[in-house]
């Protein structure tokens, strides 16, 4: 059996696979936010609920918003900032008594949908969640790729490329600069779009609603939204050249980005015609959370070579 964490920001879900990835049971409770040690206790109840319920235990895969840093072992980047600073690898790893494998939550999206999911079988895989912040992450031959500062993929906190005079300097990111991709492309992004444009104060979903409806302001955000993500993705393919791009989080649910993002990257992309896939994820909520279950266990068959 094997376990997998999601550490959100809002909720912390654990999900339990068997050896064929079929979903055993699944558990989803509050994040506390602002408070480390019971954000750790909430984990350890979790995964000790899942083990009790199955009489054995598991291996552990942990997705959390941030990354670890290689120099000094603290987490950093994390949107959930509490966990900044903190040696989250070694505590949670005292807390359930065991070694544990931790990654970015991108990272464990991506390794989902890679494994099992809508780019299942392909060699190079970009995972991108897009949702109240923005991520990202590479899968190649099937492993995470997590280079030496463990922020591959991190395309999020890159400026927007070929900004537009409108768009400069652009919005302020919590990261301290202004203009990252984060900044256009969350959903808060969206909304902040429309309501520039003389909209109302909605969430990003409802503004697509709005755009299919055919509402003006609407329709002329989406339009934006989908030029700034073409973008923004064009430059990754420039650089990894992925074979499948897949999207998660909240903004994943919009339908109409999976045509008319890539009807508009062609002319951003160094390359006289673009065979990328932008597609949506299989797994949908699910997969950071399954995607984690697979990095726990594949840590732990590699500690046993």
């Amino acid at each position: 059996m094997r376990i997998g964490v999601d550490l959100g920001g809002t909720k912390i879900e654990a999900i339990a696979l068997d050896e064929r990835g079929r979903e055993l049971r699944r558990q989803r409770v509050s994040t506390p936010r602002g408070d480390y040690g019971a954000t750790l206790e909430t984990i350890r109840l979790l995964v000790d609920g899942l083990e009790r319920t199955f009489g054995r235990a598991a291996s552990i895969g942990i997705g959390h918003p941030g990354a670890t840093s290689r120099a000094t072992g603290l987490m950093k980047n994390a949107n959930s900032t509490w966990l900044n600073g903190q040696p989250f690898e070694r505590d949670i790893a005292s807390a359930l008594e065991r070694p544990v494998a931790c990654a970015n939550d991108a990272d464990c999206f991506a390794l989902s949908e890679a494994t099992d999911g809508a780019a299942a079988g392909a060699d190079i895989v970009f995972g991108v969640i897009v949702g109240t912040g923005t991520g990202g992450a590479i899968v190649h031959g099937g492993r995470l790729l997590s280079g030496i500062n463990a922020i591959a993929g991190e395309w999020g906190h890159n400026p927007m490329p070929w900004p537009t005079p409108a768009e400069w300097p652009g919005p302020p990111c919590y990261c301290g600069r202004t203009g990252c991709i984060e900044t256009f492309l969350s959903g808060p992004g969206l909304s902040l779009d429309f309501r520039k444009s003389g909209g109302a104060d909605l969430p990003a979903l409802d503004i697509a609603l709005q755009a299919e409806a055919g509402e003006p302001r609407a329709c002329g955000s989406l339009e934006r939204y989908s030029d700034r993500m073409a973008r923004a993705l064009a430059s990754v393919i420039n650089i990894v050249d992925p074979h499948v791009i897949v999207l998660g989080g909240g903004m994943s649910n919009i339908a109409p980005l999976y045509e008319m993002v890539p009807a508009r990257w062609d002319r951003y992309v160094f390359s006289d015609r673009v065979d990328t896939r932008l597609v949506p994820p299989t797994h949908g909520d699910s997969s950071g959370v399954r995607g984690a279950a697979w990095l726990g266990e594949r840590a732990t068959a590699d500690l046993r070579l």
